[in-house]
């Protein structure tokens, strides 16, 4: 009775449009009434659940984000990507590709980095000859990158969410999971949703014809030579450093990934207001906002996930998914490809904190025992949640860039296949192939990552 209350009542409220930490909390307070358990301990759980101090990174990376979204930094990034691949075919749409998932390492948030790079990009692409539904979907399917970089708030969820998973993988001892090890691990597959993402773009733009003006002749332009390259890479620079100030300070042990955001905020204001001045009194106020609000968001719903955390292992829920999945499948690449399946299917409904919190604790344990460590398997959930962003009903990213380039989200999505499809690769690529994920940390920090 108590779980038929959970599952509906959740269900129930995400179709009448409730929003999802309020579904969540509403769904686990009417289970406490139906068990009986005193609403005390639903508060107590929900409290807990936020009163962690590394959580304390979430604001600062939030806020460091927003700070280099409104202080000017996505065009000298976009300048950059554009100096360097715009005059090839399809070039605004490669330098699109590029320009994200560079400003994807700074804001750590795909949303955001939809947010600057389609506010600057959309309009161009669509001005100079490219198809509005071509410049949403490399747009927002490239800022997905924003999820696996060091700067990702996700990130700091997910080894949260993770804390608690402790076995054997592999023959070697498993508890928890190092944010920094976490922060490595998200490189080498960025790299190559980026590579994915370049061939899905220019094969797209060679099929169109992009770019082409109204009467069908191409507008690709020159090659503006390579000291044009180096002088936008060089004004970018600064911008970008701050993905390598956090990676230096956590490798070296020097702060905690949480002194680490804090830092990042300080040289981003000192950036935005001193170095590039860009940063104005609003813009500040404004990032101030937008930073607070998003914060909010997500820790309202670390509360309630936790509250639910609390009601599955109260109803033995993992165990009894664990029991069904293992007795469909020994199979250890038949049991992920479960998972991805699930995961892709939940992130149709579920927003990417949400999704988190709620996946992990039942899907970590299951992966472990078919070998697969906390660090790839965050990867793969990473992954599977970023996908979410960029399909409806929930697709937040989707939404925003449809948004920018004033078109439906059903035209964005008739043309958005070879996108997905870039997306399946990389997720599979780091399902099947561990070292896509654990190479690098395993490589840096000088123990075996898994």
């Amino acid at each position: 009775m108590a779980l038929t209350v959970l599952c509906v009542g959740f269900l129930l409220l995400l179709v009448l449009g409730v929003p999802v930490a309020f579904a969540i909390g509403l769904s686990c307070l009417a289970t406490f009434a139906v068990e009986g358990l005193p609403f005390e301990t639903a508060i107590q759980m929900m409290v807990s659940g936020m009163n962690v101090f590394s959580f304390l990174a979430i604001p600062f990376f939030i806020f460091s984000g927003e700070l280099m979204l409104h202080g000017g930094i996505a065009d000298k990034i976009v300048a950059f990507a554009r100096s360097l691949v715009g005059h090839w075919k399809g070039g605004l749409g490669l330098a699109n590709v590029v320009a994200s998932t560079l400003f994807g390492g700074v804001s750590g948030s795909p949303v955001a980095d939809t947010s600057a790079m389609g506010g600057v990009m959309i309009p161009i692409m669509k001005r100079e000859g490219y198809g509005a539904d071509y410049a949403v979907n490399v747009t927002t399917h490239a800022s997905l990158s924003g999820a696996l970089m060091p700067t990702s708030h996700n990130m700091i969820i997910y080894a949260f969410a993770a804390q608690g998973a402790a076995g054997m993988v592999a023959g070697q001892s498993i508890k928890g999971v190092s944010i920094g090890d976490l922060m490595f691990a998200g490189l080498v597959p960025v790299f190559w949703i980026m590579v994915c993402m370049l061939m899905a773009a220019y094969w797209q733009a060679r099929r169109y014809g992009y770019p082409r003006s109204a009467e069908g002749r191409s507008l690709v332009q020159a090659f503006p030579g390579w000291g044009a390259v180096l002088r936008t890479f060089i004004a970018s620079l600064p911008g970008l450093g701050v993905v390598a100030i956090i990676l230096v300070c956590v490798m070296k042990g020097v702060t905690t990934a949480t002194e680490a955001a804090a830092i990042a905020v300080t040289y981003s204001l000192l950036l935005t207001v001193f170095i590039y001045r860009t940063m104005t009194r609003e813009r500040l106020l404004k990032s101030l906002a937008k930073a607070s609000k998003t914060t909010g968001v997500i820790l309202l719903l670390i509360g309630v996930s936790n509250m639910l955390r609390y009601q599955m292992a109260y109803l033995e829920i993992p165990d009894v998914i664990e029991h069904a999945l293992l007795s469909a499948t020994r199979h250890p690449w038949l049991m992920l490809l479960y998972i991805n399946i699930i995961q892709v299917a939940l992130g149709i409904f579920l927003d990417m904190a949400a999704h988190i919190l709620i996946t992990t604790p039942l899907f970590l344990p299951l992966a472990m025992q078919m070998d697969v460590g906390p660090v790839q398997f965050g990867m793969m959930l990473l992954l599977n949640c970023a996908l979410g962003l960029v399909h409806p009903p929930v697709g937040s990213v989707q939404f925003v860039g449809c948004a920018i380039g004033k078109i439906s989200i059903g035209e964005a999505t008739k043309t958005a296949w070879p996108y997905y499809l870039a997306i399946f690769i990389a997720i599979n690529l780091v399902t099947y192939v561990p070292g896509f994920s654990t190479w690098l940390p395993s490589l840096i920090t000088g123990h075996r990552v898994l």
